[in-house]
Formats: C-alpha cells, structure tokens, sequence
C-alpha cells in the first residue's frame, strides 16, 4: 500500500493494489473508488484531503 498527497490539488491517493483502475465510484463527495476489472478495490482517491483526513499523523496499528 501506498500513499501520494497532491499539494497542488489538496488531494491524498490510497494506492491499494499493483493492478489497474478499470471503474470508479464516488461514494461520497469528493470520496473516489477504484476497482479492477474483477471487481477488487484498488485506490481510494479523496478531494480536499487536509480537510477531511487528518493528514498532520498518519499511523498503522497492528498489521500482518
């Protein structure tokens, strides 16, 4: 997984997967999905990203 915050536009990619976006879903205002051909979640894009997101700490707790 990787992350890319986009100063210029205020906006904070989700990178979930190696594979392509074949689809995408706006699920909320200004909150993006993507899917694969299969189906499968692979980014998640999100507008005005210091708004909605708090982009000061980022932390991941327990992972595999």
């Amino acid at each position: 997984m990787k992350s890319y915050y986009y100063p210029e536009t205020d906006s904070l990619y989700i990178d979930l997967s190696d594979k392509s976006s074949s689809q995408s879903r706006e699920v909320a205002e200004g909150i993006v999905l993507d899917f694969d051909a299969d189906g499968h979640l692979v980014g998640i894009d999100i507008d005005n990203a210091s708004r909605i997101a708090g982009l000061s700490q980022i932390e991941l707790d327990s992972l595999p």
